[in-house]
């Protein structure tokens, strides 16, 4: 798992306080990913998971039931990111 450091400004803060990983929708690609981690018993950071700090956390959590490709979209727009 990655350290907690926000995807959106890359700010590095304490997961006890009101940011946190956010989980979307998986992808096929995910279930995949899941697949082959489980079947070399390994771990890491899922690829449709990501840390957002308190100020981006509640707009990545509007969007969990997308997909993370979709979520980000919609947070570049919410954001005016380019």
């Amino acid at each position: 798992m990655r350290p907690p450091i926000c995807a959106v400004c890359g700010e590095r803060f304490d997961p006890a306080g009101k940011g946190g990983l956010v989980y979307f929708v998986m992808r096929k690609s995910d279930e995949e990913w899941r697949k082959r981690m489980k079947k070399i018993h390994s771990v890491g950071h899922p690829p449709w998971a990501e840390w957002f700090c308190a100020k981006h956390y509640p707009i990545a959590v509007k969007y969990n039931t997308l997909t993370i490709d979709e979520a980000w979209k919609r947070m570049r727009e919410d954001l005016k990111i380019t």
